[in-house]
């Protein structure tokens, strides 16, 4: 770093077009130094000419040095060191008075190391107090008291020095620091903006992958729901036909079968989209809300605000949860989903193991969401095989297994399917920290087994 020269920021507001007039980069730092210039050269011109008159100088000579003295102080922000050392060049010619006040100023207020700065102000005090001694001592030669005159001399000349020296110094330091403040202050502010605009475009992906969240779990819940309860009006529709002729009393059960099957998935269904509109409405109200207008930089430190802590941004929060789409079912409605299966014409056993204990409503439904899904697939995939489901109860978990056998081939035309039935089925067990497993049997039947945590309350 330079010791005859600092970068001192420009005092005012308004900037030149490029990149400023040399080292001034606004308009009102170069006419404020043009000003304190032009008065110092006055200043220096006539206490130079007057000087040279006192030591026999042309006057004309001494006004003309003072002038180039006095525009020395256009350099003060690029080189203030120099212009501090002209001052205390020209003390002794008592001239000067604003160029040194100006410049030790500037000086401390630069980024000039203190150590230069503090041996500066010493050596313009001393020069000050100096000169002040032999203008009083000159004045007071003739008291009738030397010794005393001498000594009060010499501390009205310390007093002198000390306050032409001591201000410009303090008030420089002073600026400085201040200075320093609203720089720290605003690289906060910086700080604390990237923050919270890296934290809104975490909100934004939060909120991303909530609405992915539930489009999965709501695909999940419509194939679970319709899936199933198609898959059985098909079932029945096809036995309705082959005995629409034979037994019309079994068709006409079929047929109310039927229909209460269809009043159920529609039920499903209307809760379902209620449950949708909510959720699209509380979507939207999220992602407004994480976005946050940027904050302009403050331009002073009387414009510098505080920014609240980003916990207190209420839309950077956590995006609210949605609720369950419906109550779901329980494995008190297991019996009746197996009713179901059978009713379409499929041989079912369901048995269960240990001492029955209600459990949290998602493990519940849950394993219910596993059977119903089990028990569609052997209609859509083993038309006419029997079903085992096995029901176990335990100390810190549920453990439920479907097993069937092959098809016997009766089936005349496949039902659908979309391949994501058993994905589902994993998605949900695995969500609650549970296993899953699913595979082929050796007698060419299929297996589908669960184990969800549920410890005893």
């Amino acid at each position: 770093m330079s010791t005859t020269g600092a970068h001192v920021p420009d005092d005012g507001a308004g900037g030149l077009s490029g990149s400023g007039w040399w080292w001034w980069t606004r308009r009102r730092g170069f006419l404020l130094d043009a000003t304190l210039a032009a008065v110092s050269a006055l200043e220096c011109a006539f206490e130079g000419g007057t000087f040279a008159e006192k030591t026999g100088i042309v006057p004309a000579a001494g006004a003309l040095l003072g002038i180039l003295v006095g525009t020395v102080l256009l350099l003060r922000r690029r080189w203030p060191v120099a212009v501090v050392l002209v001052g205390i060049g020209v003390s002794p010619a008592q001239m000067g008075f604003l160029l040194t006040l100006v410049g030790l100023y500037t000086l401390a207020s630069s980024e000039v190391p203190r150590r230069i700065t503090a041996a500066l102000a010493v050596m313009n005090g001393l020069g000050t107090m100096l000169v002040a001694f032999l203008n009083f001592e000159t004045s007071l030669r003739h008291a009738d008291d030397g010794s005393m005159s001498r000594s009060l001399t010499l501390i009205v000349s310390a007093l002198v020095a000390l306050g032409l020296t001591a201000p410009p110094v303090l008030l420089g330091l002073y600026a400085r620091a201040r200075r320093r403040l609203v720089e720290s202050l605003r690289e906060r502010a910086d700080g604390l903006e990237r923050e919270l605009e890296l934290l809104a475009e975490k909100a934004l992906e939060r909120a991303e992958r909530a609405r992915s969240d539930e489009r999965t779990r709501i695909a999940r819940e419509m194939h679970d729901v319709v899936a199933h309860r198609v898959s059985l009006m098909v079932v029945h529709a096809a036995a309705l036909k082959a005995v629409a002729l034979k037994d019309p009393q079994k068709a006409s059960a079929s047929a109310e079968l039927l229909g209460d099957m269809g009043r159920q998935a529609l039920t499903e269904l209307r809760q379902m989209l209620g449950v949708l509109r909510t959720a699209s409405q509380v979507e939207a109200s999220v992602v407004p809300a994480a976005r946050v207008a940027p904050r302009r930089p403050p331009e002073s430190l009387e414009s510098l605000e505080f920014l609240e802590p980003p916990e207190r941004f209420p839309g950077l929060e956590e995006p609210e949860r949605l609720e369950p789409l419906t109550a779901g079912p329980c494995l008190a409605e297991l019996e009746a989903l197996v009713e179901e299966s059978r009713a379409a014409g499929m041989g079912v056993e369901l048995s269960v193991e240990g001492e029955f204990r209600p459990c949290e409503a998602p493990v519940e439904a849950t394993v219910y969401r596993v059977v119903q899904e089990a028990l569609t697939n052997v209609h859509k995939h083993a038309a006419g095989a029997k079903a085992q489901v096995r029901l176990a109860y335990r100390e810190a978990e549920i453990a439920v297994l479907i097993t069937n056998g092959p098809s016997d081939g009766t089936a005349t035309t496949p039902l659908p399917s979309g391949g994501h039935g058993l994905l589902g089925m994993r998605e949900r067990v695995t969500s609650h920290g549970g296993g899953f497993a699913c595979g082929p049997t050796p007698d060419g039947g299929f297996r589908v087994s669960a184990m969800i945590p549920a410890p005893v309350g």
